[in-house]
């Protein structure tokens, strides 16, 4: 098979406290790049790795684990997309799909409707990877750090903007049945991608990913219920202005420091198309490849008018390992 790994993925910015957001993050395969793989989760051999990531800001637990795809995990069976054991079940036929996703005090069961308004990040012999525009209806049952019935939330979601997302790519495990040297990785080294539902109709992307220094892809996506999509790439400034005084601790040991202000810049033909400060919301957890998903709150300027709310983001940086 020429692709070594797949993802599937559904993202829901901007839900109400406590909430705030929810992933549905999964990787089948394992990617030889450095700052995804965590090789203590690798299975023998490492092809056979599979992760599944879900949280929301509620409480201190999150779901995060490896799982063997041979022996726990099922895809393409007749309408059945992907599952992870108990976990996670996504299937239908598209534009429409019903995801239910159970772990701990966690339970998710919504009905993801795509449209065609497709957002692509990379598009290529080797490596394809884009997202969709969707709308989600259901219910998300979550327990909080308290004990008994008083302490569960439900969200009950009707028509909620989110994105469902896919990637494949060849992979250097199909070469090798041992876990790589970070030295022989990919050197994709940083990453950051975040959501934020701007209003009911509008919807932006925002992407940063470096290798070794460079930069490898940084944008803007736009677009809405109505259809309409565009870009900015020419010039957009990420920006870390503060990060938090001590690095995070993964579970092996890896040590990253995470952004505690940050800000984004988009212009396009010398004029401010967008420009707001962020600052985290929400607790980061940790299993977005070795980095960390959460919220964060965001104020400043879209279009020439004042916006504030809330943002999804995904946050990689190897570059100081």
């Amino acid at each position: 098979r020429r692709f070594g790994w797949t993802h599937y993925g559904i993202f829901i910015p901007g839900l109400p406290e406590p909430f705030r957001y929810c992933n549905i993050m999964t990787l089948l395969g394992a990617t030889g790049a450095v700052m995804i793989d965590n090789d203590h989760l690798q299975q023998d051999p490492p092809s056979d790795t599979a992760t599944f990531l879900c949280s929301t800001a509620l409480g201190d637990d999150h779901h995060y684990r490896s799982y063997s795809i041979a022996r726990e995990c099922r895809r393409d069976e007749g309408d059945l997309l992907v599952s992870f054991g108990e976990h996670l079940r996504i299937h239908g036929d598209y534009p429409t799909y019903r995801v239910e996703a159970a772990w701990g005090g966690f339970r998710l069961d919504i009905t993801v409707r795509c449209t065609d308004t497709v957002s692509w990040f990379v598009r290529n012999v080797a490596y394809d990877h884009f997202s969709l525009f969707a709308t989600c209806s259901g219910t998300i049952t979550q327990s909080g750090t308290g004990e008994g019935a008083q302490d569960t939330r439900t969200l009950r979601l009707d028509d909620q903007m989110c994105t469902f997302e896919y990637a494949r790519s060849v992979s250097p495990y199909a070469l090798s049945r041992r876990v790589i040297p970070d030295a022989w990785k990919l050197p994709a080294d940083f990453f950051t991608y975040q959501i934020i539902n701007l209003d009911a109709s509008t919807q932006l992307l925002l992407t940063d990913v470096r290798a070794l220094g460079r930069t490898a892809f940084k944008g803007m996506h736009v677009r809405g219920r109505d259809g309409r999509a565009g870009i900015h790439v020419e010039d957009v400034v990420f920006e870390v202005l503060e990060y938090e005084p001590e690095p995070a601790v993964a579970p092996d040991g890896g040590r990253m420091r995470l952004p505690r202000r940050f800000r984004w810049r988009v212009r396009e033909a010398g004029v401010t198309v967008l420009d707001i400060e962020c600052w985290p919301a929400s607790p980061w957890r940790f299993g977005l490849g070795r980095g960390y998903a959460g919220s964060y709150r965001f104020s400043g300027e879209y279009q020439g008018r004042p916006v504030s709310g809330d943002g999804y983001i995904e946050y990689i940086d190897c570059e100081s390992r």
